[in-house]
């Protein structure tokens, strides 16, 4: 639990937003905003108000009344009081962190030293990671191993409708291009380059630090539709 709360803790100090770091960890914002009240990087009035009532003898029923907040909106205010024992899910957290760890020392790698080698790498790094095209798409990839025991230079998407690959060749056709440009504001894939798949190209590129766009579009590549409340979980 430690070391969620301490992932948990770092990447909302990063990203300032709730529900990207639940998208880093995979998991719900709720479980999120949960864990940051436990690590106290974030408080709310709600939660001293509830454990005051709860000091008083209250009861749930009785405090969920009072506040008029329903028994799942009331818990999110409470901090973790349960150390988890259950294997399945401390191997769970324990793999979330992992990924999280190893997708950004890849993504800091490719920024500090831009190269196809760790280029390819944060490919590895960022499979089943959940992106979205500029136009709301849901995406991820997975990678094939071949029978010399290493990953096939393949990307297979898995997206919404159905799925495709894409080739190594036009990530890395996208990835020079990027590079040649290297502070161009790109406002949509295309100015990137005319390649197969480059709707997916260009959010994994930006997802790896390897893009500039402005806030249009990156609230888009977040998964964030335009007429979406922007304030943040409660």
């Amino acid at each position: 639990m430690r070391e969620l709360l301490d992932a948990a803790a770092e990447i909302y100090h990063e990203k300032g937003e709730i529900k990207a770091t639940a998208l880093e960890l995979s998991l719900p914002p709720n479980k999120v905003k949960k864990l940051l009240i436990t690590g106290k990087v974030l408080s709310y009035p709600e939660t001293d108000q509830i454990q005051e009532l709860m000091g008083q003898g209250r009861t749930m029923a009785e405090i969920q009344q009072i506040m008029g907040l329903s028994y799942s909106a009331l818990h999110t205010y409470l901090p973790y009081t349960k150390v988890i024992y259950k294997m399945s899910e401390i191997s769970q957290n324990a793999e979330r962190v992992r990924a999280y760890k190893a997708r950004k020392e890849a993504a800091d790698t490719l920024t500090e030293s831009p190269g196809e080698e760790h280029l390819w790498a944060c490919v590895i790094a960022f499979q089943n990671y959940p992106f979205h095209t500029i136009s709301g798409l849901p995406f991820s990839y997975t990678l094939k191993i071949g029978r010399n025991g290493e990953y096939t230079k393949e990307l297979f998407i898995d997206r919404r409708e159905n799925s495709k690959s894409l080739a190594w060749s036009s990530v890395r056709m996208a990835f020079q291009r990027a590079m040649e440009r290297k502070g161009f504001i790109f406002t949509r894939p295309k100015e990137l380059a005319d390649v197969r798949g480059i709707s997916y190209t260009f959010s994994m590129l930006w997802r790896f630090g390897m893009l500039t766009v402005p806030e249009d579009v990156e609230r888009k590549l977040k998964g964030k539709r335009l007429t979406d409340n922007t304030q943040e979980l409660i």
